[in-house]
């Protein structure tokens, strides 16, 4: 039986805990944190400290704040072998950073999750470099896709990718209030309006992922000739909406890069 250890246990962990508790898998998991009645309620061994959860486990789930990590890995330090590998879901955190607080060979699979995985929905992109086995990949990919799915990327884009999947909920979200305001101003009730447009994004996401269709292509299967769609496309495109994503982006990755330092 693998062990996994788990250093923090909020919204995203616990996710990941529920998930390989629901999946099945032959899987101990050890697991701190500070607030020590977050683990009452969940399927874990609980650990008086970060460390205890090292000794026991050849793999660890750094799930904390990343502003907290660096305290963590020092108090942990002592305790990482050559044979540890760790899975961090710490947003803007590289490979590098880990080691440098850790041993200079640690190995390291970094993780960008998403909020979704609460739900077991969730899209997470996952790397490694050459350190890590594919063995040890596989089941540091199979922990994660306890909750959803797992693409793999280059390890060097870990940080730009924050912004496709890990911040994109929020924008989805935003964008969301914008047409169930739009809604309770025209005298529609607001939880139909949600209902109705929180399946719309789900179809239309199997419509992205399923009918074989290009981006442009869709749009375009909308948006008839001078038609209602065509008339509120034209708006989005005077407010430059695929330029404001882009921007968006752009700040994401510019502060992954800056809490990474």
């Amino acid at each position: 039986m693998n062990k996994l250890g788990v250093i923090g246990a909020g919204n995203m962990g616990a996710a990941i805990i529920n998930g390989i508790n629901k999946s099945g898998m032959d899987i101990e998991v050890f697991a701190y944190d500070k607030f020590t009645e977050k683990l009452v309620t969940l399927p874990v061994v609980p650990c008086d400290d970060e460390t205890a959860v090292v000794k026991q486990c050849k793999y660890v789930l750094l799930a904390v704040k990343p502003q907290m990590l660096a305290e963590v890995l020092e108090t942990i330090a002592p305790a990482v072998t050559a044979d540890t590998v760790f899975i961090s879901i710490c947003a803007g955190i590289s490979a590098e950073f880990i080691r440098s607080h850790t041993i200079e060979n640690a190995k390291v699979v970094l993780v960008m999750p998403n909020t979704p995985m609460m739900l077991g929905l969730g899209a997470s992109a996952i790397s490694c470099d050459e350190l890590v086995t594919d063995e040890e990949f596989t089941f540091a990919r199979s922990v994660i896709g306890s909750c959803g799915i797992t693409e793999v990327v280059p390890h060097d884009k870990m940080k730009e990718v924050i912004a496709i999947n890990g911040s994109s909920p929020a924008f989805v979200y935003l964008y969301a209030k914008g047409f169930i305001d739009y809604a309770a101003q025209v005298g529609i009730d607001k939880d139909a309006a949600l209902k109705l447009f929180a399946q719309t994004l789900v179809g239309s996401a199997k419509m992205l992922t399923d009918s074989g269709m290009t981006v442009d292509e869709l749009i375009k299967q909308v948006s008839s000739p001078g038609g209602t769609t065509i008339a509120g496309l034209e708006k989005l495109y005077e407010g430059d909406i695929t330029g404001d994503v882009k921007r968006a982006c752009e700040a994401c990755t510019k502060r992954a890069y800056e809490l990474g330092q």
